[in-house]
């Protein structure tokens, strides 16, 4: 047998048990009101079969995630599509420790999708498996990425309530300048998380269309005795290119809506080999989920948040706000020992140092802190409800910076998760 066939099999199962969940909760949350059934016993009965089905979607990629591990002979967590899988199911395993202690349909129908989102973002990404570069090749790859990637997931457990508790108390019947602001905040919020849904379909779209584009990009590197060496190298391009490489030539394109020529050149200043291709799919995102947005808003013809706080009627504001708190309580002391403390040893057995300010420690230390501060304001400063909420919320925008942005767009010696 091919485990690793297997394993992609369980993954899809997986990914449509997610599915499946996701729409169960939210018959058990909004159900009720579609119907005269009795609201706790309907929500109950609901969110018992959708948490039973999420629950054989965790068993599913847990199948995954050893299957393939034992057919390739390492931990499936080297590169992008075998790191995001993992933090998808490492959601799914805190969601599912949290569901176990408040029992909150409620906190489901945010947690599946947002683990669908990262299922389906992971697997824009090549699935072959790699071999692991010799960095990489040390028993502390199973202890710093799982244990990093666990905290994380909490931290994304921690947004989901926090998220829902701003859609609870934002009142969008008001239309003072307060009530407006924060109306547009958790708007912003919500179009990031359709950009991100428009970058996956967008990807899909054109790789199901087979398009590519190719470049021959000449990089000049000058190495520390001040010699310059010329490579010539080749970039391919999935999407159309809005943006070529910096100092390049076409060698294929094809023609999309008339484009037969990429528009612009990227900068100067971002001339490495994947630069070009990255701020293409960049740009390509943003034009996918504003259009994926505007038609939502043309077809509610209001605000999403205003569509989403209506079915949060009758959920306690302040469980969200408890399930939040705990949720980050959690996830901070693990992400303590994954991301920095078993990772400086790692680095001092890899690099010989234990910090050498790459940007992937720098934006891990920049988390660990901003976590520290909410801690302390939510211990110190009794900080609770709105302001806590709104930190639980940047804080996941921040990890999720770290976890794309600096992987896929700020190079240094993690970027070896790249595409």
């Amino acid at each position: 047998m091919n485990w690793v066939d297997f394993s992609g099999n369980a993954y899809l199962v997986a990914f449509a048990l997610y599915c499946f969940a996701f729409m169960f909760y939210v018959i058990a949350i909004a159900g009720s009101k579609w119907s005269n059934r009795e609201s706790k016993t309907h929500t109950k009965k609901w969110g018992r079969i959708a948490f039973t089905v999420s629950s054989a979607g965790l068993v599913a990629q847990l199948g995954y995630f050893f299957t393939r591990w034992y057919g390739s002979g390492q931990i499936p967590t080297s590169n992008m599509y075998e790191f995001m899988s993992f933090l998808s199911m490492a959601i799914m395993i805190a969601f599912t420790i949290i569901y176990a202690i408040y029992r909150k349909p409620i906190l489901g129908m945010f947690a599946t999708p947002l683990t669908v989102i990262i299922v389906a973002y992971a697997s824009v990404f090549p699935k072959d498996v790699q071999p692991l570069i010799p960095s990489l090749n040390s028993y502390w790859l199973k202890i710093h990425v799982t244990t990093a990637a666990l905290g994380e997931a909490f931290f994304a457990v921690g947004f989901a309530a926090g998220l829902m508790y701003l859609l609870r108390v934002v009142d969008y019947k008001r239309k003072d300048a307060k009530a407006r602001k924060e109306q547009r905040w958790i708007e912003f919020t919500l179009y990031v998380i359709v950009v991100v849904v428009g970058f996956i379909a967008i990807v899909f779209a054109f790789r199901g269309a087979g398009y590519q584009a190719s470049f021959t990009q000449e990089n000049v590197i000058v190495d520390t005795a001040g010699e310059a060496t010329t490579t010539v190298e080749t970039v391919e391009y999935g999407l159309p290119p809005i943006f070529k490489p910096y100092n390049s030539e076409v060698v294929r394109m094809e023609s999309f809506l008339g484009l037969e020529k990429p528009l612009f050149e990227t900068p100067s200043w971002m001339n490495g080999i994947n630069a070009g291709r990255k701020l293409n799919t960049v740009i390509w995102s943003i034009i996918a989920g504003s259009v994926l947005y505007g038609l939502l808003r043309f077809i509610f013809r209001k605000p999403l948040g205003a569509v989403i706080s209506p079915h949060m009627e009758g959920v306690n504001p302040n469980d969200l706000d408890e399930i939040s708190y705990r949720a980050i309580a959690i996830g901070f002391p693990v992400f303590t020992l994954g991301a920095l403390i078993f990772a400086m040893i790692w680095a001092q057995e890899a690099w010989g140092r234990f910090w050498g300010w790459d940007p992937k420690e720098v934006w891990a230390l920049i988390t660990w802190l901003y976590y520290s501060v909410y801690l302390h304001f939510r211990l110190s400063r009794g900080w609770q409800g709105l302001r806590s909420a709104w930190l639980a919320v940047i804080g996941f925008v921040i990890v999720w910076f770290t976890l794309i942005g600096v992987n896929l767009i700020i190079a240094g010696l993690h970027s070896y998760a790249g595409v």
